[in-house]
């Protein structure tokens, strides 16, 4: 019998080449990689900062790494920070087969029994990854920030660089959360420890000023399959800590200096961008359902106000109320936008200028901005036309909603498995999505999101509802619920 993992594998190959994406690399990307067999070295004006306390933080079992990050005290409440990005370009020149793959697909696609890599894992967890104790050519976005949390100044530029470390989320979030002794690493290499604690409290700085000006603290629930000898037994949430807030907001603040870099120097960028919440009225209402009242108006200050209390008052279903909002608010999309033109920005961020630069092994987005930056550091004209990089934000958009529909589907055929012997069961539940295309419930234990197919009628988003099993088809992904009333 084909154990789960290869089951959930061929269910997430059909998936890709249902959504128009490649799941292998073609003959000729294979014959480029063939020719590749070492690491970028280049000449030029690079800088050596390899003799910095350089860490990485990632998942435990990431093998892609795309940035590392290191502090500096200047004093007087101002810290420098360095973010170092896997210069991807270096090996993989535009237009060439590798890039074409990466190109078609525009991320690496993570499902729950195999990954899809955008570039070849030799390049990716090898050649172009930041990994532990090797020499690496790399993109550095520097920011100055101040005792408030405010970038006063942003640099990019190209160095060498070492990672000294290659840490996990969990243990290094525990530790710096007290709850944990520091990781082995962190203990050993000289002064590291300090280096993180000065990230973090920084970190914590740019989030505060963030939310202050309306970014959206949110805490959505991911569920990711664990299996045990190849079969199936448990969908377990993964948490955030503070070692993923450090990066996350580190993150952000550089693919801020580099969106105003590309534009201070004349170039287009491909930005990301949130506009104002598609369904305000929508989010207006839950509010009120709660007993508060938000501004007839989008208004991210006034939206954050009510998360924060929220979360305050119930931490246990702030999840909940955190996935309904980000339902009602809509997706994130790429545009072109040029010099001058005026950003539409990230309602979601607070911020005004966002683009994508810090994984280019597993987002072409961002490979793509790294290119732009070099024509910027060159003082050449862009790598891309106008109307092409139009063109481009368009398709990335596409073809990232079809990785996240992959992702869901093998997501949610791993949910119709566990759940293929208990039909008939009811479960609590809440709304996560309602339109003219169905109205989708996500259940609690286990985690997993259904269509309900009878009973539907006046279920909106976030409301509350109970619902019973009537039927799972796990090749498709498919969770049928009937509304319960017991």
């Amino acid at each position: 019998m084909q154990d789960h993992v290869s089951l959930l594998a061929t269910i997430a190959r059909q998936a890709m080449l249902d959504r128009g994406l490649a799941p292998d690399f073609s003959p000729a990307a294979e014959k480029q990689l063939a020719s590749i067999n070492a690491p970028a070295d280049v000449r030029g004006d690079v800088r050596d900062l390899r003799n910095l306390s350089w860490c990485s933080i990632d998942n435990d079992d990431s093998r892609d790494l795309d940035q590392l990050t290191v502090g500096e005290d200047l004093g007087g409440g101002n810290v420098r920070l360095l973010v170092a990005v896997a210069d991807v370009d270096a090996l993989v020149k535009a237009r060439t087969a590798i890039d074409d793959h990466a190109r078609q697909n525009t991320t690496s696609v993570y499902t729950a029994a195999k990954i899809f890599p955008m570039l070849p894992e030799k390049l990716s967890t090898n050649l172009t990854s930041l990994n532990e104790n090797q020499d690496r050519i790399a993109m550095v976005v520097e920011m100055t920030v101040d005792s408030t949390g405010n970038v006063t100044r942003g640099d990019v530029y190209r160095s060498r660089v070492r990672n000294r470390a290659q840490l996990a989320y969990d243990s290094v979030g525990m530790w710096l959360q007290g709850s944990a002794p520091p990781p082995e690493k962190v203990a050993q290499i000289p002064g590291l420890a300090e280096n993180l604690k000065l990230q973090d409290r920084t970190a914590d700085r740019m989030r505060e000023l963030r939310q202050q000006n309306g970014a959206l603290d949110l805490e959505t629930i991911e569920a990711r399959p664990v299996f045990s000898d190849g079969k199936l037994v448990d969908l377990r949430q993964d948490g955030r800590n503070n070692a993923k807030n450090l990066i996350e907001d580190l993150m952000i603040g550089a693919n801020g200096v580099t969106a105003r870099f590309l534009a201070a120097n004349g170039l287009p960028g491909l930005r990301r961008v949130v506009r104002s919440p598609e369904r305000w009225d929508r989010i207006e209402k839950i509010a009120s359902d709660l007993g508060e009242r938000l501004p007839p108006e989008p208004d991210a200050r006034a939206l954050e106000a009510f998360l924060r209390r929220r979360r305050k008052a119930d931490p246990d279903r702030f999840p909940d109320l955190s996935l309904t909002i980000v339902k009602a608010m809509g997706a994130g999309e790429y545009v072109m936008e040029r010099p001058g033109d005026k950003p539409i920005g990230h309602f979601g961020l607070a911020v005004r200028d966002y683009t994508h630069s810090t994984a280019p092994n597993r987002r072409f987005p961002d490979l793509l901005t790294h290119r732009l930056l070099k024509a910027a550091l060159d003082k050449t004209k862009s790598p891309y036309r106008d109307d092409e990089l139009s063109s481009l934000a368009q398709h990335c958009t596409e073809a990232e909603d079809a990785a996240n529909k992959v992702e869901r589907q093998v997501r949610k055929s791993a949910a119709a498995y566990l759940l293929s012997d208990r039909i008939g069961e009811r479960f609590d539940g809440i709304v996560t999505g309602a339109s003219e295309k169905g109205t989708w419930v996500r259940i609690y234990h286990p985690v997993a999101e259904g269509k309900v197919v009878h009973g539907q009628a006046g279920l909106d988003i976030g409301d509350k509802t109970r619902v019973k099993l009537i039927g799972v088809n796990i090749e498709a992904g498919f969770i049928d619920f009937a509304r319960s009333k017991s």
